[in-house]
């Protein structure tokens, strides 16, 4: 038996041509500790320099634009996804967000002043920033570069150590991961990467951390709460969608045929914010479905420089993709294009798929696909457009599609979601100056851009005096001081400010002191 043999591996496969890629060695669950205790120790020099950190951030953008085709290669193997998804989805947001970080990380989280109420005269008042200590990073598998480094650099930033856990359904871009952060020289105990499955995430969320940051499923959220519950440990977490895109009679026709085609099918679907549910007007919708299914023809799929749409991921999101075209058709809807069950195959291949005749409590409405099926329903008019849209239990994306920019804003201001893009699709993840998070069970709490870096902090409030003054009016004995604080108050908080009270009971009290 030889040494790979000898130990728990992950022996990762690529999805899009079924080739042995490499085996990865699991980290044993009675290491969970000592990850902590290297963290812990790491923590005291790392939070306090933040000019290191900022040099080293630098040092990683270097790295990964030096490697850049070399980890698209690595991306592309380990989830089926075409190269230039690989570079645009993957590789570049996480470079946006190194820049972000760079240009604007230490004035989010240094010191701030704030203002100081008239009635504490005298003093001054701050906010600073304290990082948490070690942030746990469980992350998943369908964006496994980026959905894993933006939170880590944002934690790192802010002054934590980090241990990643990414998912095991991508090992080898966990891998690449860890060689990064050691090619740009970050110290020993700064940021480790844990490599294994449910038993190892489960074992590190019961090693309270400082914080929890998942990116995941409803279910495995869920679990993960529940523990960060009895240890009262904060959490952001990001979890599913099923996100709705409203395409009205005005709208651009034709782009918004091509963005309903990139918005449902870029990564196979398998996207948290992907359009999930098409709503059309009715007027348009035999239009619009022709429009569409021109769109979807022209793609190619495969897992190539020049290939449109890769592969399945992950075996089991494509049963699920299957148990809902199923019921779908079961209950009569119909394929207008796309993946057949009598053609359905054995690889992980699936054509993006579009259906009609879908009603409202179906799976394929109700429930998060995250794979490349697309169900198309019209609509009456905009308040119906609306209740759809906002019929189910998740609220992660969405977008509207209008020439009237007004009516688009006031449909998107009615959508129970975490971000609307108005006549494009998904992009509000693009830009690292806005926050990205979900409504309803589609997460908790929000990061990117200030509030990305902030939620690692603690807030600590801080009111500064200069201790010249004997005694605070407010402070013991309370002789004599309640009808002067009575006028004082009465004085200051009604609508017409009384100053000359004001002052004559502010002057009156600290005699009094």
């Amino acid at each position: 038996m030889n040494d790979v043999e000898d130990r728990k591996i992950l022996s990762a496969y690529s999805p899009a041509t079924g080739k042995k890629l490499a085996d990865i060695e699991v980290t044993p669950l009675e290491q969970v500790e000592s990850y902590y205790r290297r963290s812990r120790e790491a923590f005291d020099r790392w939070s306090g320099n933040m000019t290191e950190r900022i040099k080293l951030l630098r040092n990683l953008k270097k790295v990964i634009i030096t490697d850049m085709a070399e980890i698209a290669k690595q991306i592309s193997g380990d989830t089926g996804k075409p190269l230039t998804e690989a570079i645009v989805a993957d590789i570049m947001p996480t470079l946006d967000a190194i820049d972000y970080v760079i240009r604007h990380g230490e004035k989010e989280i240094g010191r701030k002043k704030v203002g100081t109420p008239l009635l504490l005269i005298g003093k001054k008042s701050y906010i600073e920033y304290m990082p948490r200590g070690v942030v746990l990073v469980i992350s998943p598998w369908n964006y496994p570069f980026q959905l894993a480094m933006v939170p880590v650099i944002s934690a790192l930033a802010a002054g934590n150590t980090v241990i990643l856990k990414p998912s095991e359904v991508t090992p080898i871009v966990g891998k690449c991961m860890e060689q990064l952060f050691k090619k740009a020289w970050y110290p020993e105990g700064v940021v480790q990467v844990a490599h294994g499955g449910k038993e190892l995430g489960a074992a590190f969320t019961k090693g309270k951390p400082d914080y929890i940051f998942f990116t995941g499923s409803v279910r495995t959220g869920r679990m993960i709460q529940k523990q960060a519950a009895e240890d009262l440990i904060p959490t952001t977490l990001e979890l599913g969608g099923k996100d709705p895109m409203i395409v009205f009679a005005d709208a651009n026709l034709e782009r918004a045929a091509k963005g309903a085609a990139w918005g449902a099918f870029t990564n196979c679907g398998q996207v948290c914010m992907s359009a999930e549910r098409l709503y059309v007007e009715e007027g348009i919708f035999d239009k619009f479905l022709v429009l569409l299914k021109k769109e979807v023809e022209s793609l190619i799929q495969g897992a190539g420089s020049d290939d449109d749409i890769g592969s399945m991921t992950f075996q089991a999101q494509k049963h699920i993709v299957r148990e809902q075209l199923d019921e779908a058709l079961e209950r009569g809807a119909k394929i207008e294009i796309g993946q057949t069950l009598e053609n359905w195959s054995e690889d992980m291949y699936i054509k993006p798929t579009i259906v009609t005749g879908v009603s409202h409590d179906m799976k394929i409405i109700q429930e998060e696909t995250f794979g490349p099926l697309l169900p198309v329903v019209p609509f009456r008019s905009e308040e119906e457009a609306v209740g759809l849209a906002n019929g189910t239990e998740f609220g992660l994306n969405a977008s509207v599609w209008s020439k009237d920019i007004e009516k688009a804003r006031r449909v998107a201001s009615r959508l129970v979601s975490g971000a609307v893009v108005i006549n494009d699709v998904i992009v509000t993840v693009a830009n690292h100056g806005l926050p990205f998070g979900g409504a309803k069970k589609s997460g908790i709490g929000r990061y990117h851009g200030s509030a990305g870096l902030r939620i690692f902090c603690h807030e600590k409030a801080i009111v500064e005096d200069r201790g010249r003054r004997t005694a605070e009016i407010q402070w013991y004995p309370y002789r004599g001081k309640y009808f002067l604080f009575l006028n004082l108050f009465k004085s200051y908080f009604s609508e017409r400010r009384d100053w000359v009270t004001f002052i004559k009971s502010y002057i009156a009290l600290i005699l009094s002191r």
